[in-house]
């Protein structure tokens, strides 16, 4: 990847310095200074339809390219085994709830055998205590007395026992309904599991399946994203990335649009190095006119660094390795150091070691 190359805008080239066959000398003027980064333009709110539900694609009611809101409706899936187990789940909610009301058959024979307890309970006590009367007036044996009391008791545990039965029952009928209901709401979330919507206001950028196919869970549908809500995902060579910061500014330039820039800044710097390029991943929002929405647009960009409006420079092409440049001396060549500073594809700042009375030379060598 290069650095501080071209700036896209031609604004921000400098004019060429005074110079002739003879050489040049350095001249104040403005200088920007920017680093090289290339990508492509991504959509917010970015995110991958997936199926929910198993079927088959019975309605695409979107194509590539189209608006959508947030819940609306993108494709039907078919599923009759979803259909069934909603049915099957509703028979046994509906039959749950009839055991539970006033009008249940099963209540209401257990209520039946609670008062036919509670009956045959008064009617053994009374008796009971009619024998005890009895015995106590001599005019019943101990054996009468005995098997009255007998009765009684087992009444009253019989009773008992029916209204732990009708209890018991009812609190099975009570839960019987609650699973029952839970099984009819997940089968309804299944089957609204078919009906595919959007989760967000944007478009349609690209869709994977079409009407009849076989749609297993978890199968990719479309992919949707912001329409207005646009950035940039640029990639920094390693060796620039220490001069990135968030809130420079950007220029970028794409293809698709030949005589038009785009304004940006940086809004996010990852740290993490992608070793297939050696690079790192900038982002970069728009602050002005966007592009328009089209997913994945490339984009060539220059991130400036620094702005200096009146700096002595040279031309590049003079310098010699890093630091050096020839200069005419007394009639004589003579290469010499200089201090550098900002730099750009075309202008190097000089800071120190040339004046603008220093004569430069070309290296022909």
């Amino acid at each position: 990847m290069k650095t501080n190359v071209y700036l896209l805008l031609l604004y921000l080239l400098n004019a060429a310095c005074t110079s002739s066959s003879d050489g040049t000398t350095p001249t104040y003027r403005a200088l920007t200074e920017a680093v090289y980064a290339s990508g492509n333009v991504y959509p917010r709110n970015e995110y991958t339809v997936t199926a929910d539900a198993t079927g088959v694609l019975q309605q695409r009611l979107v194509n590539e390219g189209d608006s959508i809101h947030r819940n609306q409706l993108l494709f039907v899936l078919e599923s009759a085994s979803e259909d069934a187990r909603q049915q099957a789940a509703a028979r046994a909610y509906r039959q749950a709830r009839a055991n539970l009301g006033a009008k249940s058959p099963v209540l209401a024979e257990l209520e039946a055998q609670v008062r036919n307890a509670r009956t045959r309970l008064s009617n053994d006590s009374i008796n009971y205590n009619r024998f005890k009367e009895l015995y106590s007036q001599n005019a019943t044996s101990r054996a009468e007395l005995e098997r009255a009391e007998l009765n009684y008791t087992l009444s009253r545990n019989s009773l008992r026992a029916q209204l732990n039965t009708f209890q018991r029952n009812r609190d099975q009928i009570r839960l019987d309904v609650a699973n029952n209901r839970s099984q009819l709401v997940t089968s309804e979330v299944a089957g609204r599991n078919t009906r595919v919507r959007s989760f967000v206001d944007g478009k349609v950028y690209e869709v994977y399946k079409d009407p009849g196919e076989v749609v297993r869970l978890g199968d990719q549908l479309a992919l949707v994203g912001s329409g207005t809500k646009l950035y940039a995902q640029l990639a920094v060579d390693e060796s620039d990335f220490g001069r990135i910061r968030v809130g420079q500014s950007v220029i970028l330039k794409a293809d698709v649009y030949k005589d038009k820039v785009f304004r940006a800044r940086v809004s996010k710097v990852y740290p993490k190095l992608n070793r297939t390029d050696q690079s790192f991943r900038v982002d970069a929002e728009f602050t002005g006119e966007k592009p328009d929405s089209y997913y994945g647009l490339t984009v060539e960009a220059n991130i400036i660094i620094s702005e200096n409006p009146h700096v002595l420079t040279i031309p590049k092409a003079y310098v010699i390795g890093a630091d050096s440049v020839l200069v005419e001396k007394d009639g004589k060549k003579q290469k010499v150091k200089f201090q550098k500073g900002a730099e750009n594809f075309d202008l190097v700042q000089v800071k120190g070691g040339l004046t603008e009375t220093s004569k430069l030379l070309l290296n022909d060598e």
